[in-house]
């Protein structure tokens, strides 16, 4: 069974342009952004470097936190980014340091692909 890693995450790209989202699949929505497949902001400003992270235990906490986060301004959320990240690295190795292997976390895309392939009806069944 996938494990779940509920987090709200701050993604950037080379000039700092920033992004807050939050998932209840952390490792897979870092890849996804990563391979261009969220389309949107992120994909338009090519934001692949994830700068921040947090786990939370609840969808909801992780929720509010997002808010709270999107409603900082550009200041607050660049000096929140350097007190866990003072060199504005990309974090993204040392959260997929968290699973065996980062690579069988799916995607939503390749989830849906999976269940079509394994749960596909036949129209002529219907």
């Amino acid at each position: 069974m996938e494990q779940k890693m509920i987090g709200v995450y701050i993604m950037a790209n080379k000039n700092k342009t920033l992004y807050t989202g939050v998932t209840n699949n952390l490792i897979r929505r870092i890849r996804e952004h990563k391979e261009g497949k969220q389309r949107g902001f992120t994909q338009r400003y090519n934001l692949k470097l994830c700068l921040y992270y947090e786990f939370h235990e609840y969808m909801w906490e992780a929720i509010i936190r997002e808010k709270q986060i999107k409603n900082m301004r550009r200041k607050e959320k660049l000096l929140l980014i350097s007190e866990k990240n003072p060199l504005f690295t990309d974090l993204t190795n040392e959260l997929f340091s968290y699973v065996d292997n980062p690579l069988d976390v799916l995607t939503h895309h390749e989830r849906k692909k999976q269940n079509e392939k394994y749960f596909h009806v036949d129209s002529r069944m219907i």
